[in-house]
């Protein structure tokens, strides 16, 4: 083991409490979280964290010794401050790890009703040069989220300059085409309603856009790029798992991945690539770059970039074609329980007896068939699994623990 590298912290997204759960047990060392009414994303699905199961939320997380951060990100009006400042007393009493913010506003707030959790600065404060580090840290921050708009050699300077403050980075999932996500398309073409920087956020930028032009009321042209579509605001999504050496020699505490929104396949699957990344480097001095990009391909994406962190984003930076990601690899099912020797599971997508599925657990991931289905109910055989059954299968291979445990297809499809 390289003695002399510290091991950053990997930060994964919290988007429900068995999202918390699972992000834990696939490699996560901390997770980031929010509630409904203060977060930069609104979760529509799974057990929604609220300020009434908060607390139990991080105890989750607390009970194997791992850390939360709270998002308290969004640009809060005078009735937001009001709500925080009522919410304060629950906030204080669930012990979060830190929490995250932007608004000069809420700042106040916390130091004034939340005194003793730590602080932690969001990219959207565009944090961009050392000055703007020394002012947040002398304000009593102990960490800052650098924006995405910085290259690799500013981030090492800033570092350098300012050492004695932790650094949190993004390094994987989607980003957003406004500067360091401080975006008013979504305000402004849903009329007010969805209002990106108060978590309800449209992602106007993922929409398809035509040409009309002022003389000719009614009549639109597509706009295309190379015959590609018209998605032109949507950026690929970041990938930085094969540079990760380079950040954790600069000495960066915490590596964030984005995807509250994304699904209990998307945070397992980039949890275990990122966490075998990272231990790889730090065990042995080297990552093996194929294996860490083809397995990263299996989760959604709107292809990758490696954005402003190795050059300025040109063209090849954006997606085109799509708006929504798409996984290399479908999630087949979750594993519920197990009974006698078969598993309960939960059908995400549909499939067939006699098919060649690979299971992924924590600890492992291996390729086995489909060699009885059951209907759960019945217990009468069937030919398949359809979305949103409840099934049990038998397995030519069995995991070593069904916990946890995820099944998708094989190899990689929709190749970007």
């Amino acid at each position: 083991m390289n003695q002399k590298l510290k091991t950053p912290e990997l930060l994964l997204p919290a988007g429900s409490i068995e999202k918390l759960d699972y992000a834990i047990h696939y490699g996560a060392d901390a997770v980031y979280l929010g509630m409904v009414d203060f977060s930069l994303r609104a979760m529509r699905k799974g057990e929604l964290i609220t300020l009434d199961n908060l607390k139990d939320s991080i105890h989750l997380a607390h009970s194997y010794n791992k850390k939360v951060y709270l998002t308290l990100n969004i640009f809060a009006y005078d009735n937001d401050i009001k709500q925080l400042i009522d919410a304060s007393v629950k906030i204080n009493d669930a012990k979060p790890d830190a929490v995250l913010f932007s608004d000069f506003g809420v700042y106040n707030i916390i130091k004034k009703y939340m005194p003793d959790i730590p602080l932690h600065v969001s990219t959207q404060t565009n944090i961009l040069n050392s000055e703007a580090v020394k002012f947040w840290r002398d304000l009593g921050a102990e960490r800052v989220v650098l924006s995405r708009d910085l290259s690799l050699e500013q981030i090492a300077q800033i570092k350098s300059d300012v050492p004695d403050i932790e650094y949190e980075i993004f390094v994987h999932g989607a980003q957003c085409v406004s500067f360091s996500g401080r975006c008013l398309i979504s305000d402004y073409m849903t009329k007010g309603e969805r209002k990106a920087n108060h978590g309800n956020c449209s992602q106007s930028c993922r929409w398809s856009y035509k040409l009309v032009e002022e003389t000719r009321d009614g009549e639109y042209f597509d706009i295309e790029e190379n015959n590609q579509g018209t998605h032109i605001l949507s950026p690929k999504d970041l990938a930085l798992i094969n540079y990760l050496p380079q950040l954790i020699d600069i000495g960066i505490d915490s590596f964030k991945i984005e995807g509250r929104t994304k699904s209990l396949y998307y945070v397992s699957a980039i949890a275990k690539a990122y966490r075998k990344a990272i231990d790889d480097y730090i065990s042995t001095g080297k990552i093996d770059e194929e294996a860490n990009y083809n397995e990263i391909k299996k989760i959604g994406n709107r292809g990758y970039t490696t954005g402003f962190y190795l050059h300025k984003p040109d063209s090849e930076g954006y997606s085109y074609d799509i708006s929504k990601g798409l996984a290399g690899a479908d999630c087949l099912c979750v594993f519920l329980d197990k009974i006698e020797n078969k598993y309960k599971i939960l059908t995400k997508n549909k499939f067939l007896l006699n098919d060649e599925i690979e299971v992924i657990t924590p600890k492992e991931c291996f390729k086995a068939n489909v060699i009885k289905i059951f209907d759960y109910k019945t217990n009468e055989e069937k030919e398949l699994s359809n979305t949103n059954d409840i099934s049990l299968i038998e397995l030519s291979r069995e995991p070593e623990d069904y916990k946890y445990a995820l099944a998708r297809t094989i190899g990689v499809k929709n190749l970007r």
